[in-house]
């Protein structure tokens, strides 16, 4: 039904509303599809290139990941072969017969439970020491305000600079005249049980806490020991993790310095303790045993990272800030 026209007094007739208010709204409608139409049409490519980029990263990431870990299982198919048939040419990457006893063999041809506990005790004594020290000092330079402070702080980890072979040789002239030298573990425990690193470690987190909470519980009437006691180390569980975890996997890990102040076999660590593998009494290298020990080795590690690894990423990323 169409609609009738408007006839004005003077005469003139009037276009009808409702027409021309459909016409303009149908015009506004298709001009919003076609601008709509053509910013897809213009972010199609956009989209398609930041695809492309995604699944070249993935694919580049993923071809890293795998080269890494080549080493790794590498070492685990070696602890599963015959001696004669780890160093083969060609490679031969998965043996022919799992060699499954050399799990066993490993903890009656050696004295692997001897090198595993004692490399457990050193690494757990200093790692509690390394924390207590590392954040007793912390605290002192992050809160206490004393003479020559940044100066004694700055010489102190400049000291993380100073490569260990420029001062081995002192250490164990003191260690010598100390008498320490293949008594236990005490040669190890001492010369570790404090660390620069901690220190800044745990100084950079320290300033990340609010210096009113200090204030507050001096008035209060709590010790500097109580402050650092109560207040900080519970509110610094992720930079204690971290440093618990990098001291107790460097701990684990050393070779050197165990090898250098530890002669006698029933002290040796897991990491001296395999060396005998590559040389023994006979002049025989047991190799398919040695990559079984380094299996055993790196499996503690490689879990207490993975359980840690939350606490280890924040704590290392909060050390770096101040609020």
């Amino acid at each position: 039904m169409s609609t009738p026209d408007f006839t004005a007094p003077d005469g003139t007739t009037a276009a009808p509303v409702a027409e021309t208010t459909d016409v303009e709204a149908t015009q506004d409608t298709t001009a919003a599809i076609t601008q709509d139409t053509t910013e897809r049409t213009i972010r199609r490519p956009d989209n398609t290139a930041r695809v492309i980029g995604t699944v070249v990263l993935y694919v580049l990431l993923i071809g890293f990941a795998a080269f890494l870990l080549v080493p790794f299982f590498w070492m685990i198919m070696s602890s599963l072969k015959k001696n004669l048939d780890v160093f083969t040419l060609p490679i031969r990457w998965i043996p022919q017969v799992f060699q499954w006893h050399n799990y066993i063999d490993i903890w009656t041809r050696a004295a692997m439970g001897t090198w595993l506990k004692n490399t457990v005790i050193l690494s757990v004594i200093v790692t509690v020491l390394q924390v207590f020290t590392g954040s007793f000092a912390a605290y002192g330079f992050s809160r206490v305000r004393f003479p020559g402070r940044d100066v004694l702080f700055l010489a102190y980890v400049a000291t993380i600079a100073v490569p260990w072979q420029a001062y081995m040789i002192p250490q164990f002239i003191l260690m010598t005249k100390l008498q320490l030298v293949n008594k236990w573990l005490w040669p190890m425990i001492v010369l570790q049980a404090f660390g620069a690193f901690g220190v800044f470690l745990m100084k950079q987190y320290f300033e990340t806490i609010p210096e009113e909470l200090s204030e507050s519980a001096r008035l209060d009437g709590l010790s500097e020991y109580g402050i650092w006691w109560r207040i900080m180390l519970p509110l610094s569980g992720p930079a204690l993790a971290s440093l618990a975890l990098l001291t107790f996997v460097n701990t684990w890990n050393d070779y050197m310095g165990p090898l250098i102040y530890l002669r006698d076999r029933a002290y040796f660590t897991i990491q001296v303790g395999l060396k005998s593998f590559q040389a023994d009494p006979q002049g025989s290298s047991q190799f398919a045993l040695l990559f079984t020990g380094s299996v055993l080795s790196v499996l503690p590690i490689a879990i207490i990272f993975l359980l840690g690894q939350r606490f280890f990423i924040e704590g290392i990323a909060t050390s770096g800030m101040k609020g």
